[in-house]
C-alpha cells in the first residue's frame, strides 16, 4: 500500500506569512515608494460645523516645492463614495465628498488638500491655508430629536423595523415586563498601522494603480474606477503587508480617491500616509448606540417577547458601510434564545462626530451587551441564577436549522447548526464554576468586591455570495493559489494552504498564496465578515480537488494505467496499492507545462452562525474604580477549525478589543463638537498588563451543513460578547443587578456607581 495521505485541516502548522514579518521584509504602505513621488497632506476642517465660505491657498502656493493645492472646486466631478453594504436608497444624499463643498460637519472632514515635493513640506504647507468657516451649531446627541441636515434633509436618513410574531399581544399576556435603557460608547479599530495610499500611473502599461489597498480591493478597484471614468483593465489595486484591518481599515475614504486622481492628473506619484491624530479623528469609528429595550416574560422568566427601540449615531455622513451596522444590530439581538416575537426599530441618526462603519462584530457587540443585559435583569426579577435563566430560554438543538425570520445584509437569517446549551456546559466546566462560585462567596465574605458573569452569542460568518481560486502547479514545481480574497492579518496564506495541500496531496509550504492583487483575478469579495475561511477555504478545496483529478488523468497517460488507480501523496504521484512506478508532481508539471491548471467558484446564499460562551471573573476597587479580571474563559464553535492555533489567536486577539470597549476606550467630544481623544493619551487602549491570560476552549460539535468542510468563521467571536460578560461580572461583584447600563465601565462611572449604593 501506498504511505498514507498527510493531513492538514485541522493541525496547527507554523504560519507561512510570519517569515517575511519576522526578517524585516515587511513591505506597507509606508515603505512604497516611486521615483519622483510627491507628498499629499490633507487640510481638515477645525470646526465641527459651518459653512464654507472661502480657502485662502495663496501663501501655501508661493513656497517652494509646494506644486498645488485642490479645493472642491478641483474634485466636483467626482461623484460622492457609494455605499458597499446595505445602501438603502434613503441613505443617498447623505454620503460624504471627497472634499467638502458648501459645508463642514465634522473636525477633522477634508476641505483642501496639498502637493509638495515631500511630507514635511506639504504640512508645512497646509498650516498656512486659511479657512473662512461660519460656525453653525453642532448635533451631538443621536438620541435629540432630529434637527436639519442641510436645505432639504433631516439628520435621521431612516428608520430600520425588523419584527415578526405578535408583539402586542405577548406583551398583553405577559406575567411582567422588564424596561431597560442601554448604551455603548464609540469606539474603533485603531490598528497599529494608519491608513496610507499612493497613487501611481504606470506609463509603460497605460493603467492607473493604487497601492496600499486592503480588505476589499476587488470592488474598491470597480467603484473608484467608475469615480474616475476608468475601466477594470487601466486602473489597478496592490495590497501589501497591512498592519490591522479590524473592519475600519481597506474602505474607501476620500483620501483614497484623491491620491488617484492626482495621480492621473499630474502623471506623477501621489503618496499620503496619515498620521495618528488624523486617524483617530477621521477613520471610521463605530458603536456608539443607546437602547430602550423591553421584554414580556411569563413566571418563569422565559421569554415572550422583546421590543427594542435604539438610537444608531453614524457621526456626519453616511460612508460605504450605510447601515450595515445598524442593520446588524438589529437582526442579530434576539441571539441565541427563543424570542417567540420581536420588533426592533433603529433610528439612524447624524451627528457632527466622525462618520461610523464597522468594527469587529459590528452591531453584535453593542446588541449583545443589550441583549445579555437584558437576560441578567429578567434572572434578577425572577430571582434565579443567571445560568438558569439562560438554560430556559435557550434555543434546543433539535430546533436546528433555525429560521429566526428576520434578514441582514442581503440574506435570510437561518442558524445552520448548533447545541448552545452543551457549549454552556463545556464553558462552565472550563471555567470551573462550582468551585469559583464558593471562592467568590468566601472572598466577598472578607470584604472584596468579586463577582463572575457569563455571556452567550450567536456570531455570523461566511458572507456570499461567491469567492473564486485559480490554482496552478509551476515547472518548478511550485504551487500557485490566487484568490480575490485579502489578507489583514488573519492567517489566510497558512489556512488556504494547508486546505490545498491536504486536498491535492502536497506539502502546505509549497503553495504560494497570492491575493490582494486586482490584476491577477478577476473578480474578487475580500476580507470582511469573517468569511474568508469558509468562502475561499471551500473554493480552494474545489479548485485543489479539481486540479488533483486533471494531474492524475495526465500521470495515467504517461505511467500507462488507469487514473483511478493513482493518488498524490507528499507531492509524488503514486499507484494507490503501492505498486509500480511513481512520478513526482513536478515532473508531471514539466513534461505538461501550462495544463496543471484549474480553476473553480463556491457560492452560497447563506451565511453560517458560530457561537460562544464567555465567563468572566473581576474584582472591583470601589475608591478607584478599578476593575481587575482576573480569570476569562472563552468557549467557541466553530464548526470545524482548519488551523487550532491561527483560531485562538483571532480569539485571544479579539479579546483586548472588547476589554477596551468594556473598560477603557471611548472617543469623546465636547458640546462644541471638539473632539477630546485625539492621542493615546485620551484614547486609553488595555496594555498586556491590562488583559488577562484567558482559557479558550474550540469546539467543532455543529459543523455547518452549507459547505463540505463544515467550517464556520472564527474572526469575531472573541470580541463580541465581552462588554455583557464584563458588565454582568461587576455587576456580581457589587451584588448589584442591572448596576452597569453603559460601557465602556470607566473608573469614574464605576466610583459614581459605587457611591450611590
Amino acid at each position: 500500500m501506498a504511505e498514507p495521505k498527510k493531513k492538514f485541516i485541522g493541525r496547527s502548522v507554523p504560519r507561512l506569512e510570519d517569515r517575511p514579518l519576522l526578517t524585516g521584509q515587511g513591505r506597507f504602505a509606508a515603505d512604497v515608494n516611486f521615483p519622483g513621488q510627491w507628498a499629499m497632506r490633507v487640510v481638515r476642517s477645525p470646526i465641527a460645523h459651518g459653512r464654507l465660505k472661502s480657502i485662502d491657498a495663496t501663501a501655501a502656493l508661493a513656497m517652494a516645492g509646494v506644486h498645488a493645492v485642490w479645493t472642491f472646486a478641483d474634485v466636483a466631478h467626482i461623484p460622492p463614495i457609494p455605499f458597499r453594504l446595505t445602501g438603502l436608497v434613503e441613505l443617498e444624499p447623505y454620503q460624504q465628498r471627497v472634499l467638502a463643498s458648501d459645508y463642514v460637519r465634522y473636525v477633522g472632514e477634508p476641505v483642501a488638500v496639498v502637493f509638495a515635493d515631500d511630507a514635511y513640506l506639504a504640512e508645512d504647507a497646509a498650516e498656512t491655508i486659511e479657512l473662512d468657516i461660519e460656525p453653525l451649531a453642532p448635533v451631538m446627541k443621536a438620541t435629540d430629536e432630529p434637527g436639519p441636515f442641510d436645505e432639504t434633509q433631516n439628520t435621521e436618513p431612516s428608520v430600520i423595523v425588523k419584527s415578526y410574531g405578535d408583539v402586542e399581544a405577548a406583551f398583553k399576556a405577559a406575567d411582567s415586563t422588564i424596561t431597560l435603557e442601554l448604551s455603548v460608547g464609540r469606539h474603533s479599530g485603531v490598528p497599529l498601522e494608519t491608513r496610507g495610499a499612493i497613487g501611481y500611473y504606470n506609463e509603460a502599461l497605460g493603467r492607473l494603480e493604487m497601492h496600499g489597498a486592503a480588505k476589499v480591493p476587488h470592488w474598491n478597484r470597480d467603484t473608484m474606477g467608475r469615480m474616475l471614468g476608468r475601466t477594470r483593465d487601466d486602473f489597478q489595486l496592490f495590497e501589501g503587508h497591512v498592519g490591522g484591518g479590524f473592519g475600519i481599515r481597506g474602505e474607501i475614504y476620500p483620501e483614497d480617491v484623491i491620491v488617484c486622481a492626482a495621480a492621473l492628473h499630474f502623471r506623477k506619484p501621489i503618496k499620503w500616509i496619515e498620521d495618528r491624530r488624523e486617524h483617530l479623528i477621521s477613520a471610521n469609528h463605530s458603536r456608539q448606540q443607546t437602547h430602550r429595550i423591553r421584554a414580556a416574560i411569563d413566571r418563569q422568566g422565559r421569554i415572550l417577547a422583546i421590543d427594542d427601540e435604539f438610537f444608531h449615531d453614524n457621526g456626519a455622513y453616511m460612508r460605504t458601510h450605510a447601515a450595515t451596522v445598524p442593520d446588524l444590530a438589529a437582526a442579530m439581538l434576539p441571539g441565541p434564545y427563543r424570542v417567540p416575537a420581536y420588533r426592533a426599530t433603529g433610528h439612524i441618526r447624524l451627528t457632527n462626530k466622525t462618520p461610523c462603519g464597522t468594527y469587529r462584530a459590528p452591531g453584535r457587540y453593542e446588541s449583545t451587551f443589550v441583549r445579555e443585559r437584558l437576560i441578567d435583569a429578567i434572572a434578577a426579577s425572577v430571582g434565579v441564577d443567571k445560568v438558569e435563566i439562560r438554560k430556559r430560554n435557550l434555543l434546543p438543538k433539535s430546533a436546528m436549522p433555525y429560521a429566526l425570520n428576520l434578514e441582514t445584509l442581503g440574506t435570510h437569517i437561518v442558524y445552520d447548526s448548533g447545541d448552545y446549551a452543551l457549549l454552556l456546559d463545556k464553558a462552565l466546566e472550563r471555567a470551573g464554576w462550582p468551585k469559583l462560585q464558593k471562592e467568590i462567596a468566601k472572598r466577598r465574605a472578607n470584604g472584596e468586591l468579586i463577582g463572575a458573569g457569563v455571556a452567550m452569542f450567536v456570531e455570523k460568518s461566511g458572507l456570499g455570495p461567491f469567492d473564486d481560486v485559480r490554482l496552478e502547479v509551476k515547472p518548478d514545481g511550485g504551487i500557485e493559489l490566487v484568490t480575490g480574497a485579502a489578507s489583514v492579518g488573519q492567517g489566510i496564506e497558512t489556512a488556504m494552504a494547508q486546505i490545498c495541500a491536504e486536498t491535492l496531496g502536497v506539502d502546505y509550504a509549497a503553495i504560494n498564496v497570492v491575493h490582494g492583487q486586482t490584476d491577477r483575478i478577476g473578480r474578487g469579495l475580500g476580507a470582511f465578515a469573517s468569511r474568508v475561511t469558509v468562502m475561499t477555504g471551500e473554493a480552494t478545496r474545489r479548485a485543489a480537488d479539481k486540479l488533483r483529478t486533471k494531474a492524475l488523468m495526465h500521470a495515467a497517460g504517461l505511467m500507462q494505467t488507469d487514473a483511478a488507480q493513482l493518488d498524490i501523496v507528499d507531492g509524488e504521484i503514486v499507484r494507490a496499492d503501492g505498486a509500480g512506478p511513481s512520478m513526482k508532481l513536478v515532473e508531471l508539471a514539466m513534461a505538461r507545462p501550462g495544463e496543471l491548471i484549474a480553476e473553480d467558484s463556491f457560492e452560497s446564499k447563506h451565511m453560517v452562525y458560530p457561537y460562544g460562551v464567555h465567563v468572566a471573573a473581576v474584582r472591583v476597587d470601589a475608591e478607584t474604580g478599578g476593575v481587575t479580571i482576573e480569570k476569562y474563559v472563552m468557549a467557541y464553535d466553530v464548526g470545524r477549525a482548519v488551523n487550532p492555533t491561527l483560531v485562538e489567536g483571532q480569539i485571544a486577539g479579539g479579546l483586548a478589543q472588547g476589554i477596551g470597549g468594556a473598560l477603557y476606550e471611548e472617543f469623546l467630544y465636547d458640546e462644541a463638537g471638539e473632539p477630546l481623544s485625539v492621542t493615546f493619551a485620551d484614547y486609553l487602549m488595555p496594555t498586556a498588563r491590562e488583559v488577562p491570560a484567558s482559557s479558550i476552549l474550540i469546539t467543532e460539535d455543529a459543523p455547518s451543513p452549507l459547505n463540505p468542510l463544515g467550517l464556520k468563521g472564527a474572526g469575531e467571536g472573541g470580541t463580541n460578547p465581552v462588554g455583557a460578560a464584563i458588565a454582568s461580572a461587576i455587576d456580581d461583584a457589587l451584588q448589584r443587578p442591572g448596576a452597569i447600563a453603559t460601557l465602556p465601565v470607566t473608573p469614574q462611572r464605576l466610583r459614581a456607581i459605587c457611591k450611590m449604593s
